[in-house]
């Protein structure tokens, strides 16, 4: 697919079709816990299925794309760090800054070797550190270039993007928009025109994950009103480390309504092999210690219970303020055994078998 290098779209252009065979850039942000970096990798590896390429880039300095895929720290050079089901390959590149700076200066301007003057004197790391502005241009513009870049074909069938937090991805995203405005003419203002016409197309989409509590939500709700506004495509909502229900659908409404039967609870720690207690009176050999401690641990049972059941139905109250983003949706489990890379290629399983890829 050929990247449209046309004049910036119309803002707040209405929602597209999520189609994953159209994108070539997939953003993923979510609030800070929510495991974006995650699914961001597992998306890729996903996305590589098949004997595709896939570049998965990071712009926070984090390294966190090393550590889950438990590779050496990522240098300002894209490399290979995993292979996808059917002979695929994932890429990985952390873009920097400064290196970022360096390479537009000689990339746009030829001044590779003014370049590495200024970094001598020190002025790549003042601007890339006093203006913000400037460092999320050299990042997004890293990242355009590694989408639109081409041979025969397309370097990569697509690239995902490890983004800032749902709180700044929309300026992130959109700061070209910014330096469009401020540049009239010239190559500065063409590549920022050039990069927001890839942000807004149909090459594009915006993937925002959350996990099922009121500030992630609501932080997610607020991030897909802002990318609406400003006209950047929403992807699909991502429910990530979804926990299922412990209790039966009547036993969780009757521990809602605190009806949890503590007879019924003694009777199943009883079942379970934890002690006796039948009529009021101890069997020999229980002593009263042991009664009450087990009492102590019906009860202790019971509030759990209770919790739980109230947790489950706000987690269903969050699902539904979700669904209300009206984007499709994918759900991802939790994961007792916590990410490793095993892990990584189950959850790029998954979000495939959701259409996500």
């Amino acid at each position: 697919m050929e990247v449209v290098d046309s004049a910036v779209a119309p803002v707040a252009a209405p929602d597209r079709t999520y189609d994953a065979a159209r994108i070539r850039l997939h953003v993923v942000t979510g609030k800070g816990g929510t495991g974006k970096t995650t699914v961001a990798a597992a998306l890729a590896l996903a996305l590589a299925a098949g004997g595709r390429r896939t570049l998965l880039c990071e712009v926070e300095g984090r390294q966190g794309i090393a550590q889950l895929f438990d590779v050496p720290q990522l240098p300002y050079q894209e490399r290979k760090i995993a292979v996808a089901s059917d002979g695929g390959e994932v890429f990985a590149l952390a873009v920097e800054p400064k290196a970022a700076l360096l390479e537009y200066l000689d990339l746009f301007y030829r001044m590779g070797r003014a370049g590495k003057v200024l970094e001598r004197m020190g002025a790549v790391d003042f601007a890339t550190t006093v203006a913000p502005g400037l460092r999320d241009v050299l990042l997004t513009g890293k990242v355009y270039e590694a989408a639109r870049r081409r041979r025969s074909g397309p370097v990569y069938d697509a690239v995902v993007l490890d983004a800032p937090p749902t709180g700044r991805v929309t300026r992130f995203l959109n700061v070209n928009e910014e330096v469009a405005d401020l540049a009239k003419v010239g190559p500065v203002r063409n590549q920022a025109t050039s990069i927001m016409s890839l942000m807004r197309s149909p090459q594009t989409a915006v993937h925002l994950v959350s996990v099922l509590e009121e500030m992630p939500v609501q932080e997610t709700q607020d991030a897909a009103a802002e990318l609406r506004a400003v006209g950047l495509p929403l992807g699909l909502v991502v429910v990530n480390m979804v926990r299922e229900p412990v209790l039966a659908p009547r036993d969780l409404e009757r521990a809602a309504a605190g009806r949890l039967d503590r007879v019924e609870v003694l009777a199943g720690l009883e079942a379970a092999g934890l002690g006796e207690r039948r009529g009021g009176r101890r069997p020999a050999g229980t002593s009263s210690i042991e009664e009450a401690w087990l009492e102590r641990l019906a009860d202790g049972l019971i509030s759990e219970g209770v919790d739980h059941a109230l947790r489950v139905e706000l987690e269903r109250e969050q699902r539904a303020d979700l669904a209300g983003i009206d984007r499709p949706m994918a759900e991802l489990p939790a994961l007792p055994g916590g990410i490793d890379l095993g892990a990584l290629y189950d959850l790029a399983d998954m979000l495939a078998e959701q259409g996500m890829a």
